[in-house]
């Protein structure tokens, strides 16, 4: 159990630094400061400086915002799922006669997991569409 935990907390670290990583890459990727005002400059010295368009990246930022609320509500929910299932099953073969109760409690419970994270699959959907 101690081996497992270690390994679940390396891994999470790992994945947390790989985001991290991701998001620096996705901010910096192609905004060089000194290209675009290379570029500025070139365009008002031949007078298309009105027509210079700077684009933003809150597509890009609505796009990772949306994905981190799915991930992060979809990891939480698997978690739980799976340690319902096994407290689950623990019950069930410890005391087989109360089977009937269990798996309606069981179920009931799965039902408000996938709940919450239906709950962040809207909110993803929103920030992506409505913002």
């Amino acid at each position: 159990m101690k081996n497992f935990k270690k390994i679940s907390y390396a891994l999470l670290f790992g994945i947390g630094v790989l985001v991290c990583i991701m998001v620096l890459l996705f901010v910096f990727k192609g905004n060089d400061a000194n290209n675009l005002n290379y570029l500025i400059s070139n365009l008002a010295a031949s007078n298309l400086a009105e027509e210079v368009v700077v684009s933003d990246n809150t597509d890009g930022f609505k796009a990772l915002a949306a994905g981190l609320a799915i991930g992060m509500a979809a990891l939480g929910g698997t978690i739980a799922m799976g340690l319902a299932v096994a407290k689950a099953s623990d019950s069930i073969s410890r005391q087989p006669e109360a089977e009937g109760k269990i798996r309606s409690a069981f179920m009931l419970g799965l039902v408000f997991i996938e709940t919450v994270v239906i709950y962040a699959l809207i909110v993803g959907i929103l920030i992506i569409f409505v913002l």
